[in-house]
């Protein structure tokens, strides 16, 4: 009978097509090199979309002076540039915001690589791209091959020249279309020759250097060769969208099988039929119940051939499964595999014949895939060179499995005389399944075995000897014996995926906890210890982290606390630092260091070196346990680079506020205090030069200017000092119980000279408790007020100050009569240095006052808020101060 199969389609490409939903298509041209005709290309499939009736715009388009890119433009609409001025140049970028606004449904953008200006809202065009295609937007671009971030390094070799704008290989990889733009070599050295791509001179020399027939040769190839991978990821993509079985031999694509001790020779040999085919491949291992059974020599050797096939450039899977044969099947068909390379068989032939072979089903479900038998030589010798490792022998399950046969006779004995002979069986059958589930399959075996023994000896007839008198009972007895055996691998089967499904839940609900710790740790010393203790809970290692300290590294966490590495290894720490790859133990940079040191890195750069050590012998991690150290490397190294992210963000917002403070301060010291100093030294010298030339008045108005100013400049000195105070930390104000009047009366006196041009109307609630102030800070906070409340009222306006008792808290307000605060500048008013919008129009100030004022009231433990009038225009400014639980009346305290 045939194999039925449910095929669906793959979640995964489902999901990626839901998250395409609402975006723009993006068709990509691709040129080997510059002046293969990408934008010309481009231009024409523009056109010929706009003849089927789209809605087609430039956004921006480079035809370096080239006649017939430039006659491919003529109808097409174009947007017009946005010009940008920088460093007194007029530069001109595309203008996203006007596309945006008139949303055409395709547009063109040249040159994806290409840096926009200095203001421009993205650094790069690519990410304009972006923002295009999420809205909806459909978008024709060009590139070099160049110019792709992952070949950067490739082209560099090649030509010798090293280009600086490249783009993601994401956006090749998220293209909807991909047009390869080519050229033979001659053709583009003729088209160069003629002018059609740069000027003559710039023309010769680009042909001895960049355009050298070798290097044009090797840039095609890598051209073909990504265009061919995105292609063929599009083929995989569509396969598993539409749940096609594969393989459709469109390329090559290669997969072994790692099973055995010669595994590592069999990858060596997939290596070699790889390069021959210039294929990529994949290694896979299928972890069965069997395999936990095996003990650690089978999953060490699957370890080193899955470490080994990753060196030399696989992609290496490791896939729970019941059926080997089924999961390598269904992982080759879903990944589109050609071929499939797997070993020989090492077991007998006796055992192939009763169990079956993995390989034989292989060959008779592979279909059109190609299978590979290798006859890899003998592993003796590395397994002599390399002794197994046994797993210690537990007599304890043996033990229990005999002692629950022995507890199942005497039930059923009891039952005997209640069931038939045949039934009896399935009793000790329940022993033998529980014997399966709590040990698996050996102690059940065993179970199995005295449970056969104690159903003859206890119940078939003649009883208490071994001896069967009935044939019919032989039939029973070894039906039982078949029963039992099948049911105790079953058993034994269902109980190995449960505890592997356990030991993978665990370790998601580990990693599930350890991204909340780093979610929750605010410090960076917080942070590199829950890692490093997490990474050594649940790999079963020491663990340092490193971070950079200068031009190396250095050991900045520890489980347990490691303070000390030597030499060879901190050389090996500094190698994967600066190489950004792993070195020391178990790899292949350093391999005498006593460590493991993996990079911790970022999309955007290594933050820093994680080193793991364990004292037993034999490979540093399973393939598993590699998996979950990446995981928790990866979740460090993101919550490191927020952390670093949120200093640099404090720092560049202290640098901020200081370049804000110091450019205030300057402005404050060059006109504030520069003004009353000339009034100053104006006055002084006409007095110092022609002083007997002036009559009493004169002399008494320079006189009076000369102190009017002076105290002006004593005040805007004094808040400088006062905001110093502030700022250290330095004011501790001493309190006493005052009058609020006499405190109101004090400040008004002393702004008398301020508040001579205004009226002044004083209302205060005759049942003013007194209040714990300093008397000092509180009078200065109100003569900052008054000053404030004169500046910005007009001559002749009314200045009201007044206080009354609201419950627990006294609340004394000054309003004035002014043009009011704009909605804009309330919530800031108080900031330093920081004076609201039309401040200019009254006195000078250094933006300081109202800022005291704030620092004051709250070192008082009031509070102080501006606001509106409502009753008219102007400003009201509140202080609230609490009232003591023991307060008394001025004239119960004078009594």
């Amino acid at each position: 009978m045939g194999e039925q199969k449910d095929r669906r389609p793959s979640p995964e490409a489902l999901l990626r097509i839901a998250e395409q939903g609402g975006r723009g298509r993006l068709k990509l041209f691709l040129g080997a090199a510059p002046g293969v005709g990408k934008t010309y290309e481009m231009l024409s499939a523009a056109r010929a979309k706009r003849r089927e009736g789209a809605d087609v715009v430039i956004g921006v388009v480079e035809t370096h002076g080239r006649a017939e890119t430039e006659a491919l433009i003529a109808d097409l609409p174009v947007v017009p540039r946005r010009v940008i001025d920088y460093k007194g140049r007029q530069l001109t970028e595309m203008d996203l915001d006007a596309i945006l606004a008139r949303r055409p449904q395709l547009v063109l953008v040249d040159e994806l690589a290409h840096t926009n200006a200095p203001g421009s809202r993205h650094p790069k065009r690519h990410m304009d791209v972006e923002e295009l295609l999420a809205a909806g937007i459909d978008v024709f671009t060009t590139m070099n091959i160049q110019h792709v971030e992952s070949l950067n390094d490739v082209v560099a070799r090649i030509t010798r020249i090293r280009v600086r704008e490249t783009v993601p290989d994401s956006m090749l990889d998220r293209a909807d279309d991909i047009e390869l733009i080519d050229l033979t070599p001659d053709d583009l050295i003729k088209r160069l020759q003629e002018g059609k791509v740069y000027i003559a001179h710039q023309a010769e020399r680009a042909i001895r250097h960049y355009f050298a027939p070798g290097n044009l040769t090797a840039l095609r190839e890598l051209a073909l060769r990504r265009t061919a991978q995105r292609v063929d990821d599009q083929m995989l993509d569509y396969m598993r969208t539409h749940a096609i079985e594969g393989p459709w031999p469109a390329s090559e694509r290669l997969l072994v099988c790692i099973e055995g001790r010669n595994a590592p020779a069999i990858v060596r040999h997939a290596k070699r039929i790889a390069d021959q085919l210039r294929a990529p491949w994949s290694a896979l291992n299928v972890e069965t119940p069997g395999t936990s059974r095996g003990g650690e020599t089978a999953k060490i050797h699957a370890a080193e051939a899955l470490r080994l096939a990753h060196l030399l450039g696989a992609e290496t899977v490791v896939l729970p499964g019941q059926d080997v044969a089924a999961t390598i099947i269904d992982y080759a068909r879903a990944n589109n595999a050609t071929h499939i390379i797997i070993g020989k068989p090492a077991r007998p032939r006796w055992h192939q014949l009763l169990f079956g072979s993995p390989v034989q089903k292989l060959i008779s479900r592979a279909g059109g895939i190609n299978v590979h038998i290798i006859e890899a030589p003998s592993g003796k010798a590395e397994a002599k060179l390399r002794p197994a490792v046994k797993p210690a022998f537990a007599p304890l399950p043996f033990v229990v499995s005999v002692l629950l046969i022995a507890g199942a006779t005497p039930v059923a004995l009891a039952l005997r005389q209640y069931l038939n002979i045949s039934n009896i069986a399935l009793v000790y059958l329940t022993a033998v399944l529980v014997s399966a589930v709590m040990y698996g399959l050996g102690p059940s075996l065993l179970a199995c075995f005295v449970g056969v023994l104690a159903y003859n000896f206890f119940f078939l007839p003649p009883v208490y000897t071994f001896t069967i008198a009935d044939p019919e009972n032989v039939v029973a007895l070894v039906a039982f014996a078949i029963v039992a055996v099948i049911a105790s691998n079953l058993a034994a089967s269902v109980r190995g995926q449960a505890i592997a499904a356990r030991h993978r839940a665990k370790i998601t609900e580990d990693l599930y906890n350890f991204s909340r710790k780093l979610g929750a740790a605010v410090t960076l010393d917080d942070l590199l210890w829950a890692t490093a203790h997490q990474i050594a809970l649940m790999l079963k290692v020491r663990v340092v982290l490193l971070l950079p300290e200068g031009d190396s590294v250095a050991v900045k966490a520890g489980f347990p606390p490691e303070d000390m590495l030597e030499d060879a290894d901190l050389a090996a720490a500094k190698w994967a630092w600066e190489k950004n790859r792993p070195a020391g133990r178990d790899s292949d940079t350093l391999p005498g260091a006593k460590w493991l040191f993996l990079p911790m890195r970022t999309s955007r750069r290594p933050v820093g070196v994680a080193g793991i050590i364990r004292d037993d012998p034999g490979p540093l991690l399973t393939p598993d346990q590699q998996r979950l150290l990446d995981a928790l490397l990866d979740q460090a190294a993101m919550a490191i680079e927020r952390v670093n992210l949120a200093a640099e963000l404090d720092k560049a917002r202290l640098a901020a506020e200081t370049d804000r403070l110091r450019s205030a301060l300057l402005t404050s010291i060059s006109h504030d205090l520069r003004t009353p100093l000339a009034s100053i030294l104006g006055s002084a010298s006409s007095l110092a030069s022609q002083g007997a030339a002036f009559d009493e008045d004169t002399k008494k108005t320079l006189l009076g200017t000369i102190q009017e100013e002076a105290e002006r400049l004593n005040r805007f000195i004094g808040n400088l000092l006062d905001m110093t105070r502030l700022e250290s930390g330095a004011v501790e104000p001493r309190t006493t119980l005052v009058v609020l009047s006499d405190v109101i009366g004090a400040a008004l006196r002393r702004a008398d000279k301020i508040l001579a041009g205004h009226r002044v109307e004083l209302k205060l609630d005759a049942d003013l408790p007194m209040l714990p102030l300093d008397m000092v800070l509180f009078e200065q906070t109100l003569f900052n007020l008054l000053d404030n409340a004169a500046k910005y009222s007009p001559p002749g306006s009314l200045i009201r100050v007044t206080a009354r008792r609201i419950r627990d808290v006294v609340r004394l307000s000054v309003l004035d009569e002014g043009d009011g605060i704009p909605e804009a500048d309330v919530e800031r008013i108080f900031d330093k240095f920081y004076r609201a919008r039309g401040a200019d129009r009254g006195r000078a100030g250094t933006g300081l006052g109202l800022a005291i004022c704030r620092g004051f009231v709250e070192a008082m433990h009031g509070t102080i808020t501006a606001a509106n009038r409502a009753d008219r225009r102007g400003a009201v400014f509140t202080i609230s101060l609490p009232v003591p639980a023991n307060a008394t009346l001025p004239e119960a305290a004078a009594a």
